[in-house]
């Protein structure tokens, strides 16, 4: 049996073709010195990693869209991280840095495509190889900082920041961690945390964004979705690279979590209200006890828990732990 490649050996058979055009399955195998039934596997293999290549006789190979791939050099080092690394693939880039050493924190890693990625609840997140952005970061808190509650929602502000700076306006927030166009899901943070009592605290915060990702790669997703290049060109503005969008989440992260440190959530409250998808709308709790909860929507409080008014007029403090929010239509 032929053992499989490894990924970086299969990384040029990848780079051939990113440009998005179609090529020949002749001059494919010819540019990696195989046999066209070598390259056949190879082509199985990188589709393995969730790559939307279309195969037609006469024509050869291509990808559903093209592929920039992430790079250091491009990304930077915005302040104050210490060190941003690429992953080719691994299994979760939250659990990645959770087994890294704290002593290089903040840092953050990127991967170009995840093997587990996972969301809030458990739940899965597809995570295919080039199309989208999947990073995680890791910062240490000196003490425990107040209201640590409301993190994923200043995390979800400097995210809509970023991609205002990248040319992609109209992204709200729904609460704790969607970021939405409409109802359209964009992107999802997902933080863990990593403390000692009355010592130091450790956040792993992860966001996935989709960038460039095609609708066979979303397949059976199960839920409405959006990526940036889609918002950009219903728009009309210009794409953003993937390194670009790259760069400017770890300018407006970076930033954010030294004013939460500093201050906590009171400079991110006016930005979220304003971006909260779910305001003044209908809702439905689910997992909030045994019962499901209708009601509207009202906002948050101090400590980042949504408030929910069901229909005898009581208000509801819901928090993120505990719940998911289905939206019901605007108001």
């Amino acid at each position: 049996m032929t053992r499989a490649l490894d990924d970086d050996a299969l990384l040029p058979l990848v780079d051939a073709l990113a440009g998005g055009d179609w090529l020949s399955g002749e001059a494919l195998a010819q540019a990696a010195g195989v046999t066209r039934a070598a390259l056949a596997k190879r082509i199985s293999q990188i589709e393995a990693w969730g790559l939307d290549i279309e195969a037609r006789p006469g024509l050869g190979y291509r990808l559903g869209a093209p592929l920039e791939r992430l790079d250091t050099a491009r990304i930077g080092l915005p302040p104050p991280l210490r060190k941003v690394a690429v992953a080719l693939r691994v299994d979760s880039t939250n659990q990645r840095l959770i087994e890294a050493p704290p002593a290089d924190d903040p840092q953050v890693l990127f991967a170009e495509a995840q093997t587990a990625g996972r969301g809030r609840r458990g739940r899965d997140w597809r995570s295919p190889f080039g199309a989208n952005l999947y990073l995680s970061l890791a910062w240490s808190f000196a003490g425990w900082p107040p209201k640590l509650g409301c993190l994923p929602l200043a995390v979800g502000v400097a995210a809509t920041r970023a991609l205002s700076a990248a040319g992609l306006d109209g992204v709200q927030l729904k609460w704790p961690n969607d970021l939405r166009i409409g109802d359209a899901k964009l992107g999802g943070i997902l933080i863990e945390s990593r403390s000692e009592i009355g010592g130091s605290c450790r956040v792993i915060i992860g966001l996935g964004l989709n960038v460039s990702m095609t609708a066979a790669q979303a397949a059976d997703l199960g839920q409405p979705w959006i990526s940036v290049h889609a918002a950009q060109d219903a728009a009309g503005r210009p794409r953003a690279s993937r390194n670009e969008l790259a760069m400017q989440l770890l300018v407006a992260l970076g930033a954010a979590l030294r004013d939460f440190e500093a201050s906590g959530f009171a400079g991110f409250l006016e930005d979220w209200n304003r971006l909260d998808l779910a305001a003044n709308r209908p809702v439905r709790i689910i997992g909030a006890g045994s019962t499901e909860i209708d009601g509207i929507a009202c906002g948050i409080d101090d400590d980042g828990a949504l408030i929910v008014e069901t229909p005898d007029g009581r208000r509801q403090h819901l928090h993120a732990g505990e719940v998911s929010v289905r939206l019901g239509p605007g108001a």
